[in-house]
């Protein structure tokens, strides 16, 4: 069931919260021992939808938005009270001390949270095989990947564990695992959410976005956690960008060179079939040049593993985490770090220092960051003569788990998600079909809508149209 479907069995009473916890707990036990989709299960959760059934009773159809919604939150989201690892050992035995921000909202609005889910250590990872955990597999096929790092929150939902669950996104985080589950992905305007209590990957990148199974469940989740937030001072107010008009029919720019290369064949077939649907549903297909947007993923992985470098020295082995004893300082902190993190991170923070580092900053992160500019400059033209810009999720379907060992090529598979958070808009990812591959038939992949900075409501509003209307 979407969210509106269940809200409105629980207003009429012929399905109550009690029945959803405990149905979202039943395929957990289930299925998560082969999906490992959560690191922790929270039973009581039971308690709390006892309460919102009683609330339903008194309410009705006046009870908050999420009141008895089972939802899941990926690990790097504090919630007071609950182990909060970030997929990483340095932070195995954590417990958050507050709720962060969009957790009091969702709360505030009545959502039961049955459960953290796994991914990818800090964030870092399109797959969620770099969890300290163990990795997390695709529950559409689970010899795949379910992607990442929000793979544990695709997964969830993908296995019918409850109808959203909350990831974050940096680079993709959110679209790319969404494409992979056959899901609803969106990542909102830099801004629009609070990051406070969230852990930091890159804290000009991130923000938190819901996984569903309709545009309109994102939408109403959204809703609930956009919005200015003392506590985190990059919040924007709704009116804070010039309004973004909601239209019959779009104009949809599509940047083919920049998907010349790398593509899977049967995406693009799929790709293209979309961009039909979109026509004979009259909006306007036309071709736009983006050429700073093949540079994105290079400039990303620069600005990025510079920020990275930057946050994760708090996790030094003296604040808090996992502490390893040393004979001088300098050991505890190697030690601890070298223990406690993983191989990807490791080598994200490496990078990150390294340009930063005296005689490479300007070489390495200055450009990077003046490319970053130019893309947001390059993207507002083009959203001059275009409503929406629109690429495929992922250059690919899931892969199979391990056949990629090349860093590199995992890093590639963002490569149409990278830009818009160096750009810092809005972007949806929708289901766009299914194609045929080797020992894998009915992949679902996604297409990305991208709208300008405040154009979230667009997005949403083209999505409805063209996916909601076919559920």
């Amino acid at each position: 069931m979407t969210i509106k479907e269940m809200r409105e069995k629980f207003v009429s009473g012929d399905y109550t919260p009690e029945n959803a916890v405990a149905e979202s707990l039943a395929v957990i036990e289930k299925r998560d021992e082969e999906i490992h989709a959560f690191l922790d299960v929270y039973t009581d959760a039971v308690d709390e939808a006892l309460l919102a059934t009683k609330r339903y009773k008194e309410e009705g159809a006046n009870a908050p938005a999420l009141l008895g919604v089972p939802i899941a939150i990926k690990n790097n989201i504090l919630i007071k009270g609950r182990k909060a690892t970030g997929g990483s050992k340095i932070l195995e035995n954590y417990t958050a001390t507050y709720d962060a921000t969009i957790i009091t909202r969702l709360k505030e609005a009545g959502a039961i949270i049955v459960g953290s889910t796994n991914m990818d250590e800090f964030a870092m990872g399109s797959s969620t095989e770099n969890s300290a955990f163990g990795p997390t597999k695709n529950p559409v096929d689970a010899r795949r990947v379910p992607g990442g790092s929000s793979g544990g929150s695709a997964a969830a939902v993908a296995m019918g564990a409850v109808p959203v669950a909350i990831g974050t996104d940096t680079g993709g985080s959110i679209r790319q695992p969404a494409s992979y589950c056959g899901l609803v992905g969106f990542k909102p305007t830099y801004g629009a959410v609070s990051r406070s209590g969230l852990m930091a990957m890159g804290s000009s990148f991130d923000q938190a976005g819901p996984l569903t199974t309709s545009v309109a469940d994102a939408e109403l989740v959204h809703g609930v956690m956009q919005g200015k937030d003392v506590m985190d001072a990059t919040t924007i107010d709704a009116d804070t960008y010039p309004a973004v008009p909601l239209k019959e029919t779009y104009t949809i720019g599509i940047p083919r060179d920049f998907m010349k290369e790398g593509v899977d064949p049967e995406v693009m077939e799929a790709f293209e079939a979309h961009a039909q649907e979109l026509k004979d549903a009259g909006h306007t297909i036309v071709d736009v040049a983006l050429p700073l947007f093949e540079k994105g993923l290079a400039a990303y992985y620069v600005s990025m593993p510079a920020e990275v470098s930057s946050n994760l020295a708090r996790y030094d082995g003296i604040r808090y985490g996992l502490s390893e004893d040393g004979e001088t300082l300098l050991d505890v902190y190697e030690k601890s770090r070298g223990v406690g993190f993983g191989d990807e991170v490791k080598r994200r923070i490496l990078l990150g220092t390294y340009v930063l580092s005296s005689g490479y900053y300007d070489a390495y992160y200055g450009k990077a960051e003046a490319a970053r500019e130019l893309m947001r400059v390059e993207l507002s033209k083009v959203f001059e003569e275009v409503d929406i810009v629109m690429t495929p999720s992922a250059p690919t379907p899931a892969y199979i788990a391990g056949s990629l060992t090349d860093p590199v090529s995992v890093y590639r598979q963002d490569i149409f998600t990278v830009p818009v958070n160096l750009t810092g808009v809005p972007a949806i990812s929708i289901p766009m079909g299914h194609v045929e591959q080797q020992e894998g038939s009915g992949l679902p992949v996604g297409v990305q809508y991208i709208a300008p900075h405040g154009g979230d409501a667009r997005l949403f509003d083209l999505g409805k149209k063209m996916y909601d209307t076919k559920l």
